[in-house]
């Protein structure tokens, strides 16, 4: 198994080998999440004018599934919207990227806070290590480029 170095700190961030310095807020969070949700959803405009729309829906919803997990999943942690607002998800221990099976489970368990009024999203607003349930449940972090870059 690969080891990571830890992420570069920035002044004043505690130096441990995870991912111990600051967290990505809500707003910038949103935004990333909210230009995914455009270029995604385009996409899955596209398949349903294109095919039945119950075809178009599933493939769209297959496409969203391999989007995520497989940007999330790479070396980068960040899909186009977090790449655009300079965020990422990195692993929470080690400071390295979570991986493909990871992500994937981040991003089955995002569809359940969705699902729940946005209640696992909200979840970061009074969590100490600001994490949603995806978050918790990939044990992931989003954090902000500039204290943890891209190697």
């Amino acid at each position: 198994m690969a080891m990571y170095p830890p992420p570069p700190q920035a002044a004043g961030a505690p130096a441990t080998g995870g991912a111990s310095g600051p967290r990505a807020g809500f707003w910038r969070r949103f935004a990333g999440a909210f230009i995914d949700g455009i270029l995604l959803g385009i996409v899955s405009a596209i398949l349903r004018a294109a095919t039945s729309y119950g075809t178009g829906s599933l493939l769209g919803l297959a496409i969203s599934a391999a989007y995520f997990t497989a940007m999330i999943g790479s070396g980068r942690g960040q899909t186009v919207g977090q790449m655009a607002l300079g965020i990422r998800v990195i692993d929470f221990n080690t400071g390295g990227p979570i991986g493909y099976g990871r992500a994937l489970i981040r991003w089955l368990v995002s569809i359940v806070s969705t699902i729940v009024i946005f209640l696992g999203y909200f979840w970061m607003l009074w969590d100490k290590e600001k994490q949603c349930w995806h978050d918790k449940a990939a044990n992931d972090v989003v954090v902000p480029v500039q204290y943890y870059p891209v190697s």
